[in-house]
């Protein structure tokens, strides 16, 4: 029995592999940076704080178009906004590629945010629509896609890097290329909402004290978790192709614990308990990398283990969000990657400021501190976080239980985030209503 759902998850119709494909490259991209910033320094003559604009205006741009994606898609429609996203992204790839200055690189960096905040928002909603085996079927295969994204994005980098640093840019824009036009030959079209969200409602959510406090936990963490992605490969002095094998073993633990390790803590200890274990182990990893900055082997074994507690406080965090959250889950997941994409967006370039100003080493320890102060803010929450635990584990039938059925609308927007997470958190709440 076991065997032939599993057959059934697998035996999708083609326009689902085409979006599972399209979601690979898309999560490449966070990762596929990594091995050439060096390179991009060194070729570029750019200090290392301006190769670091890189991420910031990536991710600030991603974080603002949070705000807008669940309006653009109850407008014109699940497919065209996932078009739309997508050619956003080959375009500025191929452009990234071809230009000859880190401002250039800097500035299509922004429009590949843009296309990458359309595409992510609503990638899972297709895929949930169109796939056989119902909502686990499209689960699994999102969290496959998922998984060999994050892993592959930095290796892909590396190889193409120690090419050329045009060649990661190129290989996205070809792959997104090949994923843009089998999206759209196979995949239907898809009708439009029958309610259209509001242009504020992601800001007006914010009003809301459990999902402001999960935000601004999100953007310690991710503080932190940017400044190690962001200047980590520099004192290492490793080759683009040395680099990108370091942060593919980054890669797979960061989705192995994602996908397995975060909901058995959650299971096992509640989502709070596991979110403060979770953050201040990642805090004391990133502290060891400012303090031991010079020692080569201890910033790759512990930039290496920091996979395996991002991809826990990752999910987590995401599926605290949607417990919390007293708002729709799309709009929650737009207010909720707004807020966390801000200090993803920011760490770098402040990181960058703090090398000219000081040393390497001061980022990483001002990283370390942003994530402890995660865990404080954190634990003015951990009340609700309590109660939406206990109602998960009562089911949908104990008295004040928060537990809701994931429609396909549900969930256009909760994976909004690059690093995924919640598809797994989802899936047990699913489970948990049906015992």
């Amino acid at each position: 029995m076991a065997s032939a759902a599993g057959n059934t998850i697998f035996k999708q119709p083609k326009a689902v592999y085409a979006v599972a494909f399209a979601c690979v490259v898309s999560f490449m991209g966070i990762g596929l940076v990594d091995p050439i910033l060096p390179a991009l320094s060194k070729q570029l003559d750019a200090t290392p704080s301006q190769v670091s604009l890189l991420f910031t205006s990536y991710l600030l741009v991603t974080a603002v178009a949070m705000l807008f994606t669940g309006w653009v898609s109850s407008r014109i429609g699940a497919k065209r906004t996932l078009i739309t996203g997508l050619a956003l992204i080959v375009v500025f790839a191929a452009l990234a590629g071809l230009s000859g200055s880190i401002n250039g690189i800097v500035g299509f960096r922004a429009g590949w945010g843009l296309g990458n905040a359309l595409f992510i928002a609503t990638s899972l909603a297709v895929i949930v629509a169109s796939a056989s085996g119902g909502f686990a079927g499209a689960i699994v295969m999102y969290e496959a896609a998922l998984g060999l994204g994050i892993a592959a994005g930095p290796l892909l980098g590396g190889l193409l890097g120690n090419i050329s640093w045009r060649g990661p840019f190129f290989g996205v824009a070809v792959l997104m290329a090949i994923a843009l036009l089998a999206t759209a030959v196979l995949l239907d079209k898809t009708p439009r909402p029958a309610q259209k969200t509001p242009l504020l409602a992601p800001i007006r959510a914010l009003r809301h004290r459990s999902l402001l406090t999960m935000g601004i936990t999100a953007l310690l963490y991710n503080w932190g978790f940017f400044t190690m992605l962001g200047y980590a490969p520099y004192p290492m002095e490793l080759s683009a192709v040395q680099l990108g094998f370091v942060f593919f073993a980054w890669g797979l633990l960061l989705a192995f614990f994602s996908i397995t390790g975060a909901p058995w803590l959650q299971r096992k200890f509640g989502t709070a308990p596991s979110l403060y274990g979770a953050l201040s182990l990642f805090a004391v990893l990133i502290l060891l990398i400012g303090v031991f900055t010079d020692n080569r082997w201890a910033v790759i074994v512990c930039v290496i283990a920091s996979g395996a507690v991002a991809g826990i406080n990752n999910t987590l965090t995401t599926q605290a969000v949607m417990l919390v959250s007293p708002v729709e889950r799309p709009v929650a997941s737009a207010a909720y990657g707004f807020v966390r994409f801000i200090g993803g967006g920011l760490a770098p370039y402040a990181a960058g400021k703090m090398v000219d100003h000081w040393n390497i080493h001061v980022p990483f320890v001002v990283g370390a501190v942003a994530v402890l102060f995660g865990v404080l803010v954190l634990a003015t929450g951990h009340r609700p976080l309590a109660a939406a635990d206990a109602a998960m584990a009562a089911g949908p039938h104990g008295e004040g239980s928060t537990a809701r059925a994931a429609s396909a609308d549900d969930v256009a927007g909760e994976i909004a985030d690059e690093f995924g997470g919640a598809p797994d958190a989802i899936d047990y709440e699913r489970e948990v209503q049906h015992r």
